[in-house]
């Protein structure tokens, strides 16, 4: 994830959020889990910043939105599987981030109910351009 992407993420993220009036907080990570970008909007919970990094950093790690892993955990019954990597978040609010079909980085929104964290998570992969799924429709 180059920093030019991560920083559109950011202000896609702080637009949709402010669109709903939600403040959260917003981190993007690369393909590794690493943090590139982060922003904390005003009065967004502080509890929520260590969540939102989880959260983008459990979606990359698995190339999956965070609450669809947390549904394969409970229907596998997949007991103590969020104890890994260092913590895994499984609910709403991490989406992997895929450019051409390419897992590139992952975002993961906090501060909000889980549904709205998603809502922002998913537009602003929408309007940066990117996708929230390695399928693409282009030729």
């Amino acid at each position: 994830m180059l920093c030019e992407q991560s920083q559109q993420l950011l202000t896609m993220a702080i637009t949709s959020a402010r669109h709903i009036d939600v403040n959260v907080n917003i981190a993007v990570c690369d393909p590794g889990g690493n943090l590139c970008a982060f922003q904390r909007m005003d009065n967004s919970p502080l509890g929520s910043v260590e969540i939102a990094q989880k959260k983008a950093r459990s979606a990359v790690l698995f190339g999956a939105p965070t609450e669809a892993l947390g549904q394969l955990v409970r229907e596998q019954q997949l007991d103590s599987f969020e104890q890994t990597n260092g913590g895994l978040i499984l609910f709403a609010g991490g989406e992997p981030v895929f450019h051409q079909g390419k897992l590139i980085g992952a975002i993961g929104i906090s501060g909000g109910t889980a549904a709205e964290d998603k809502i922002i998570a998913l537009a602003a992969i929408d309007q940066a351009g990117f996708n929230c799924s390695g399928v693409t429709n282009e030729a």
